[in-house]
């Protein structure tokens, strides 16, 4: 719950890093 809430807060860029880390493909972009 806690990295949700950090990815929220943080800016697109960290959206998709924390994307990457978490699922390690690029489905999202």
């Amino acid at each position: 719950m806690i990295r949700a809430i950090n990815i929220r807060i943080y800016p697109n860029k960290m959206q998709r890093i924390q994307i990457h880390k978490t699922i390690g493909c690029s489905r999202f972009i």
